[in-house]
């Protein structure tokens, strides 16, 4: 009598596990990238809850610049991902003459959903909308995004990131327009939270193209805890300096 109690207990138990387990909506898990990150994982599940800080560090000629972030993401249904950023700069002066600065630069509200999710092709795709308050020009950005994701073999994985962004100024009431074009490729270690791979960050304006490689490294340290860093490579573009970008990862 105990044993058919216990089989039945354990039976119970084991489809109640699987009746819980099959109600969750699909999600492929995709190595995401460390400097142009997403709102959210893809695919987010109901609930889900991230904290990130982050640094930006570059060595000017004539000061030493570091930028850092904090910012806060969830997912209040299925799929659905919500994110807000406040960006700091402190600039801390190399010259006698001029003194060191530091100011709040921007909040951005980010929201982004994965309209398609397929465990069998390994493969998910977004669309997203940025908005950003720039406080040190005075203007607002206009950013809707595409994301496409894609998995091989377990542990390698590519992930498109694109769209236009319209900058607004208030002082000038002009509107500047560029194109991101931002693709990351990672190796994920077996059985473990950690990749390497890397980031090509482009900005295509009326300016010429702008293109940054990122290649960086993610560690996770514990089931809740990550942390990732990068390094800045100028390839083309008015930009020229070295930088260093570190991320800490923690889900709520």
């Amino acid at each position: 009598m105990r044993a058919c109690l216990f089989i039945f207990a354990t039976t119970c138990s084991v489809g109640a596990l699987a009746q819980e387990n099959k109600s969750l909506p699909d999600k492929v898990h995709h190595a995401e990238p460390l400097y142009n990150d997403l709102v959210r994982d893809l695919g987010a599940r109901k609930g889900e809850k991230e904290f990130n800080v982050g640094a930006d560090i570059k060595r000017m000629h004539s000061a030493d610049e570091f930028g850092y972030l904090m910012e806060y993401e969830f997912a209040p249904i299925d799929r659905l991902g919500l994110e807000a950023e406040t960006d700091f700069a402190y600039s801390k002066s190399r010259m006698a003459n001029v003194s060191s600065s530091n100011q709040l630069e921007r909040l951005r509200l980010s929201s982004q959903y994965s309209f398609y999710v397929s465990k069998k092709q390994a493969t998910t795709l977004a669309v997203g909308y940025t908005q950003i308050f720039d406080f040190v020009d005075g203007g607002t950005v206009f950013n809707p995004f595409f994301i496409a994701a894609k998995n091989w073999y377990s542990n390698w994985h590519a992930l498109i990131y694109t769209g236009p962004e319209f900058a607004y100024r208030y002082g000038s009431s002009g509107m500047d327009t560029a194109w991101q074009m931002n693709t990351s490729f990672h190796y994920t270690i077996p059985q473990t939270d950690h990749f390497i791979g890397i980031e090509v960050n482009q900005e295509i304006s009326s300016d010429g193209i702008q293109t940054t490689l990122h290649p960086q490294i993610k560690l996770g340290l514990s089931n809740k805890i990550a942390i990732g860093m990068a390094v800045g490579l100028p390839v083309s573009g008015k930009e020229k300096v070295l930088s260093a970008f570190w991320r800490l990862i923690y889900q709520l």
